[in-house]
Order: C-alpha cells, then sequence, then structure tokens
C-alpha cells in the first residue's frame, strides 16, 4: 500500500501559504510512506523536530483495482470508497525545504502524518466532485470544503499518477486541503466529517 498526496490544488489554500504562487499546469505529486497512516482513532502525537505542526484536511480516496496509464474517462471505475483524512505538516521544516529547493518528504511523510477515516462507499453521494467536508477541533469548526473547488478533479489526478506509478487495491489518494489550514496543539480534540457524517475522531498528545 502507497499513499499519493496532491499538493496545491485549492486555489485559495495557495494563496494563504504562497500569495504569489502560480496555478501549477499539472497535480503537484508527492508520497507518504505506509508509516505515515494513523487510523483507528489512534491520536497523534507531535513529533519533537517541529514546533509548528499544521492541520491539512483533505478528501481521500482508495484505490480498488489494479491499473496503469488509465485514461480519465475511466478513472472513476478504479475507485469504490472515500473518506477525510488529514495530511499533518511540518510547516517550519517546509519553509526550510521549499528555500533550499529540497523535497517534501521529512516534511510531510513523518510517522503518523496521515490520519484517515472510516471509509464510505462512492455511490453513496451523487457526485465526488461536489462533496462537502470540514474538520472541528475542540467542537468548533475551523477549516473546511468542496471538492468542487479542486483544480484537479479526482478522475485527472487518477489518470495522471498512474502515468507514473501503478495503482493497487489499497492505495490511498489525499487529493489536496482547502484554504484554513492550522497549527494543533497538545489535548486538542479533532473531529472530521464528510458532509454531515463523522468520518474522523481523534486526539492531539
Amino acid at each position: 500500500m502507497k499513499i499519493i498526496a496532491v499538493g496545491m490544488n485549492y486555489a485559495e489554500h495557495n494563496k494563504e501559504l504562497h500569495p504569489t504562487l502560480v496555478i501549477p499546469e499539472e497535480p503537484v505529486i508527492f508520497m507518504k510512506p505506509d508509516s505515515a497512516l494513523l487510523k483507528n482513532g489512534k491520536p497523534f502525537f507531535i513529533p519533537d523536530f517541529s514546533d509548528e505542526v499544521h492541520y491539512e484536511t483533505e478528501l481521500v480516496v482508495k484505490i480498488s483495482r489494479l491499473g496503469k496509464n488509465i485514461a480519465e474517462r475511466f478513472a472513476d471505475r478504479y475507485y469504490d470508497e472515500v473518506t477525510v483524512g488529514i495530511d499533518f505538516t511540518a510547516r517550519d521544516l517546509q519553509r526550510k525545504i521549499r528555500e533550499a529547493g529540497n523535497p517534501w518528504e521529512i516534511c510531510k511523510g513523518f510517522d503518523d502524518s496521515a490520519a484517515i477515516g472510516e471509509f464510505v462507499p462512492v455511490d453513496k453521494f451523487k457526485d465526488i466532485q461536489n462533496l462537502n467536508f470540514h474538520l472541528d477541533i475542540d467542537g468548533k469548526q475551523v477549516q473546511k470544503g468542496n471538492t468542487a473547488d479542486m483544480l484537479f478533479k479526482v478522475d485527472e489526478i487518477i489518470a495522471y499518477v498512474s502515468r507514473f506509478f501503478t495503482l493497487k487495491i489499497g492505495d490511498l489518494i489525499y487529493t489536496g486541503t482547502p484554504v484554513g489550514v492550522g497549527s494543533v496543539a497538545i489535548s486538542q480534540h479533532l473531529e472530521g466529517y464528510l458532509e454531515e457524517e463523522k468520518l474522523l475522531d481523534f486526539y492531539i498528545r
């Protein structure tokens, strides 16, 4: 199982971090190791190498068929479950890495940096590109988004990624975060929702 993630896939989020950033012409792809996965409501422990860990709430798609060089028009046949997840990011490290022009792995792929919720069937929803999702911290909504605002849609992402990597059953695709990212702190309670259904529930330690 591999974790594939998309960066800079919501225009307003791009503006909040990089006001002068040009919209990418192709999806910005990075990977997380399987050791990054945080599931079953287990707590997230803030790592000692960062003083500024941010939450990034995202729609996550689970691949259900083996595929390579998938045509966009057939991409919807390659996933049947979705959920909400969090791409935890060591933002202070990321700034240093960006300045040096280095890869993102240590600021994005560290242990437990990919929180994942309970999966639900995709056919439960009319349109995967019109889904609301949000994150609550201690009962207060801190981030919300709608998949209609993605720069690169789910099927586009799958077609693009499958040009370079064979997609296997169980692979996860984190599809990008909307505006509203922020830092986490010890003892906070995080709850992630897809539409009005809570699929993610855990604490920061």
